[in-house]
């Protein structure tokens, strides 16, 4: 990436266990951004307040999300009620990336209040399954860039690379 080039504000997006995380790991790692996942912004706000009696610790609650993502997405829905921009803008004032957001009305929220640069769709159909409407509301139409994280690392890693090409090619056509 130029250094004089501001950084884009990204939305990673996909279904459970599709890989958003590496692509963000990918990203932090090669090209200095950050990023916050939604299940570890929520958890302090109002996952573990929720659910403090029924784990040992956060930790502890937090492995075991993937198998409770429709009660996660509920929660999360339910600390965004009043403001559906509420958790993205706490992960965006000190991210770079929100990866993980899955509700329909927060992220047409974030969208109209221009919160984003781009959007992500990370896609591992052909090995992994995609996820019930009870937790993940959007789809891979909602992106500008897809990854799919059906192959090697390696080349999940060029992906990530054209992604910020993508990108460099929109910041010098705009």
């Amino acid at each position: 990436m130029n250094k004089s080039m501001k950084k884009a504000k990204l939305m990673i997006l996909g279904n459970a266990r599709h890989g958003k995380d590496t692509v963000c790991q990918i990203l932090h790692n090669e090209y200095d951004y950050n990023f916050i996942s939604s299940s570890e912004a929520a958890l302090d706000a109002v996952i573990w307040p929720s659910l403090r009696h029924t784990y040992k610790d956060k930790h502890e609650c937090f492995k075991d999300r993937v198998n409770h993502r429709a009660l996660w997405f509920r929660l999360i829905e339910f600390y965004n009620s009043v403001e559906p921009t509420r958790l993205a803008l706490e992960i965006y004032s000190q991210a770079d990336i929100y990866c993980g957001l899955r509700s329909r009305r927060e992220f047409e929220a974030a969208k109209s209040e221009g919160l984003f640069d781009y959007v992500v769709w990370v896609d591992a159909s052909q090995r992994r399954e995609h996820e019930p409407s009870s937790s993940m509301e959007l789809s891979r139409d909602d992106a500008d860039f897809t990854i799919y994280n059906n192959g090697t690392l390696d080349e999940f890693k060029v992906q990530v690379k054209e992604l910020l090409g993508y990108m460099a090619l929109h910041e010098d056509a705009a």
